[in-house]
């Protein structure tokens, strides 16, 4: 007995072994979707870090108004959006796709704070330096800035990547067949909730705590000083 409802370990194990293929095509689901979600949050974060810093207040004015309004907005109003309203106007993704991109706008904000706090972490002696041998800016940022800045800002993206990866679970209000949505169908079809749903648990838990790992691993073995391009 299990709370006074009858537990039949056996078979309750063989179910959990029955779908546990099925639960990891969502899990790869879930990946994909956080992989493409963060790649876009990482070039996007870093495109709104750069263009908030300009001088010019006809750019960043603009530019923090949309970081402020994609970091205090819910993700699921956000991918609502993009699923629901933008067909509207004639502009339709796939409901992944649409996840993903809602993803990488959620988090673009947050990316784009790290990246400008890494970024001003830099001393100022290198602006100047680099300003002294006639770089351009974009040189400066490849060459001299960003290098400085990847060991500062790598925990924070980690902490970052291990969020996304579970708000990817909201995906499955717009059908997309990630690793919660899955277990949720499984559910309706047995009407058995309590395996499908632990196993998910589970597996979100195992995958979290690998990429914790790796993140702090990569954090151990990064230069002090900045990574060297050449």
């Amino acid at each position: 007995m299990l709370f006074g409802i009858p537990w039949d370990t056996s078979s309750n194990v063989a179910f959990a072994v029955s779908i546990l293929p099925i639960l990891l095509r969502g899990l790869w689901v879930t990946l994909q979707a956080t992989v493409l979600g963060f790649a876009i949050a990482l070039v996007l974060g870093l495109l709104l870090a750069i263009l908030r810093m300009a001088p010019y207040k006809i750019i960043s004015w603009p530019v923090g108004f949309f970081t402020e309004f994609v970091k205090n907005t819910p993700l699921l109003v956000q991918l609502y959006f993009l699923y629901f309203v933008l067909p509207d106007f004639g502009i339709v993704f796939p409901a992944f796709l649409t996840g993903a991109i809602a993803l990488g706008l959620q988090y673009s904000g947050y990316t784009a704070e790290v990246y400008r706090a890494g970024i001003e972490a830099i001393p100022r002696g290198q602006w100047s330096a680099a300003t002294a041998l006639n770089m351009p800016l974009f040189l400066t940022y490849r060459d001299v800035v960003i290098p400085q800045a990847i060991p500062r800002i790598v925990p924070a993206m980690g902490n970052y990547l291990v969020s996304m990866l579970k708000d990817t679970a909201i995906l499955s209000a717009v059908t997309v067949m990630e690793l919660l949505n899955v277990a949720n169908i499984i559910g309706d079809r047995t009407f058995r909730y309590f395996v499908p749903l632990t196993m998910v648990g589970a597996i979100f838990l195992i995958v979290t705590l690998i990429s914790s790992t790796l993140v702090r691993f990569i954090e151990s073995r990064l230069p002090k000083d900045g990574i060297p391009l050449r």
